[in-house]
């Protein structure tokens, strides 16, 4: 009778066993075959990725200081480190490249029918010192403006470390105060040309005949022609896009994040590059490019040939005005010194 209840005891044993083999299986099955206590955890690019910022805590009044870090940031720095040094190396370099073969082939442009003795006033007093006074704050600014972006690795090695420490403090003065007289001259520019800048047929066909900077023909044009206004408009665009993004960087966080700061830095250095690119075509037109052209700024005044050859519908309403007694908008023509 033992020998009976020790063997009903050893199989239900073995049958409990069994059961709890059975249920345990399925739970086994579902347990990874090794354990990586960091799997679930949260990573910093999910953190990124997710609330594009990582933010702690802080006890000063001024929240921005609280970001630890932002993608946008590594972005930026990449961008104002490698992006914009292509870009304006590229369209600096390039133009300049482009003018030097330019003159190679064509030359300066000569008056064909030479100088007549008589000259007629292109631009009054008021207007040449808007002129004169933009172009230098413009020529400061860029040279300031380049020293950002290419100074230390340029300069930096040329003029040694006091040197170009001292240039950049002075350069970062000039780019700030400059900025104002800038503004007043495009705001200024934009005032006073704004009736002979607005295009029209006759620009269509001065650009068909290449404007007579490339061929011979001089296609007739009024005061400004197409290649005037085109400089006229990046001044105005240019000039305003520049002045409205360097501001916001002038006077950072009044209604803007540092997102938007870094865009507002971004949209200033890429059409400041572009400016420039733009303005040394504009200089070498004006200088080595058109025999005649600088008098026009330079001292007001230009041959009346050199009108007759390139703006010739403009020499046509002034001496009509003239003739017809009407004060000119310009002076009439006299007789040269």
């Amino acid at each position: 009778m033992a020998a009976l209840s020790r063997h009903i005891r050893f199989i239900a044993g073995a049958l409990a066993l069994a059961i709890m083999i059975a249920i345990a299986i399925p739970a086994v099955a579902q347990q990874p075959s090794s354990v990586n206590p960091t799997a679930d955890s949260v990573k910093e690019q999910q953190l990124l990725q997710q609330l594009k910022t990582i933010q702690g805590r802080g006890s000063i009044p001024d929240v921005k200081s609280y970001v630890i870090e932002q993608p946008a940031g590594r972005d930026w720095r990449e961008f104002h480190g490698v992006t914009l040094r292509w870009i304006g190396g590229i369209s600096i370099l390039g133009t300049l490249a482009i003018l030097v073969i330019f003159y190679l082939w064509r030359g300066m442009v000569k008056l064909q029918s030479g100088r007549s003795g008589r000259t007629i006033v292109r631009f009054n007093a008021f207007e040449r010192f808007v002129h004169w006074m933009t172009a230098t704050c413009f020529i400061i600014l860029a040279l300031s403006g380049l020293n950002i972006s290419f100074g230390r690795p340029l300069l930096l090695p040329l003029i040694g470390l006091e040197a170009f420490a001292a240039w950049s403090e002075a350069a970062k003065f000039a780019h700030s105060y400059l900025s104002f007289p800038f503004t007043i001259g495009v705001v200024l520019i934009f005032l006073i040309w704004i009736s002979g800048n607005i295009p029209n047929k006759v620009d269509v066909a001065w650009l068909k005949e290449g404007g007579g900077i490339v061929g011979d023909k001089h296609p007739p044009a009024y005061r400004f022609n197409a290649g005037q206004k085109l400089i006229y408009w990046i001044v105005v665009l240019g000039g305003g896009a520049v002045a409205i993004s360097g501001y916001v960087l002038m006077f950072p966080f009044y209604g803007t994040n540092v997102s938007m700061m870094q865009n507002a830095e971004m949209v200033h250095a890429v059409v400041a590059m572009l400016f420039i690119a733009a303005m040394l075509g504009h200089i070498y037109i004006g200088t080595i490019g058109m025999e005649g052209a600088f008098e026009a700024m330079g001292e007001g005044t230009v041959d009346v040939n050199w009108a007759k050859e390139h703006h010739s519908l403009w020499l046509k309403d002034e001496s009509a005005r003239a003739a017809a007694g009407a004060p000119p908008r310009q002076s009439a023509a006299t007789p040269a010194e």
